[in-house]
């Protein structure tokens, strides 16, 4: 099945109706139910890319999993504005942008159906988690509908998991109560992988949707190693979004086939390029 944005959508309210159906005259049938709590569900798992990612591959197959980012300190107005148009034009499953951006990157993809994703607590994690609940509800306010926090990386490896899950809660609420995806990242390059399987159990526990490799920030980004140790982890019922040195279509399948779910990649317009098989000359840039 192509999963463009066109086909998700149709496959999350056939998903809804269904499971509707179902549930219509049980007793224990919740009212609060929607497609929103659907689209969330398939968005986590890999029934979202129910497609083979081979060889076969088109460039809107892989398009549908890439998160299209700039993260840049120096990112203007205008290279946001481009990202945008890119994310439009090649069908992207978000664009992802620092919470300022968020209300303009919004107002740029106003009548498509890519969606705006932000990062929060970005990129060290070290932010009060109230400060990060408010700035996730703030930056949803502004248009995000999706957001990727920061774990207070410092508390994991004190071994306080207890604070570290509290931490993710408290994003996650403010984001499911908006109906808006949740993303973990737990920067993998920063921890052995007692404390990676650590941070993925706190990530489940406190209801993330996600886990997510890297900010793109710290001395190493997304591995295969990684990504397969992640979803061995948290199994089928969380995504896994590998972010940080995909560098091209080559990476992103690799990360595809070790568990990936999503790719957080600045080169997006290069890895659709390069599945369609034109040979790109994109700069492989920093996030």
């Amino acid at each position: 099945m192509n999963l463009t944005n066109g086909n998700y959508e149709r496959l999350v309210e056939q998903i809804t109706d269904l499971v509707l159906s179902k549930l219509d005259g049980a007793d224990d049938y919740c009212p609060s139910f929607c497609a929103t709590d659907v689209q969330r569900i398939v968005d986590a798992g890999a029934s979202r890319i129910g497609v083979v990612l081979g060889e076969g591959g088109t460039a809107h197959d892989w398009a549908s999993l890439i998160d299209h980012t700039l993260l840049k300190p120096e990112a203007s107005e205008s290279d946001i504005r481009k990202l945008c148009a890119e994310a439009a034009q090649f069908g992207f499953a978000s664009v992802c942008v620092n919470p300022s951006w968020v209300k303009k990157a919004a107002e740029f993809l106003r009548g498509t159906t890519v969606p705006v994703c932000t990062v929060i607590g970005f990129p060290l994690g070290a932010t009060l988690s109230d400060v990060k609940a408010f700035e996730a509800r703030r930056a949803i306010f502004n248009g995000a509908r999706e957001v990727d926090m920061v774990i207070n990386i410092g508390a994991l490896k004190s071994g306080d998991d207890c604070a570290v899950e509290a931490d993710i809660r408290a994003v996650a609420e403010a984001a499911h109560e908006n109906g808006v995806l949740c993303k973990v990242i737990i920067e993998t390059a920063l921890l052995t992988d007692e404390e990676k399987v650590r941070a993925c159990l706190a990530s489940k526990n406190a209801g993330a949707d996600f886990v997510k490799t890297s900010t793109g920030f710290a001395k190493g980004g997304a591995t295969v190693e990684d990504v397969a140790l992640m979803r061995r982890v948290v199994g089928s019922n969380l995504g896994v979004k590998a972010s940080g040195g995909v560098k091209g279509i080559e990476d992103a399948r690799a990360m595809f086939e070790a568990g990936a779910t999503r790719i957080g990649a600045s080169v997006g317009v290069k890895i659709a390029q390069e599945a369609s098989g034109v040979k790109s000359n994109i700069a492989v840039g920093s996030y």
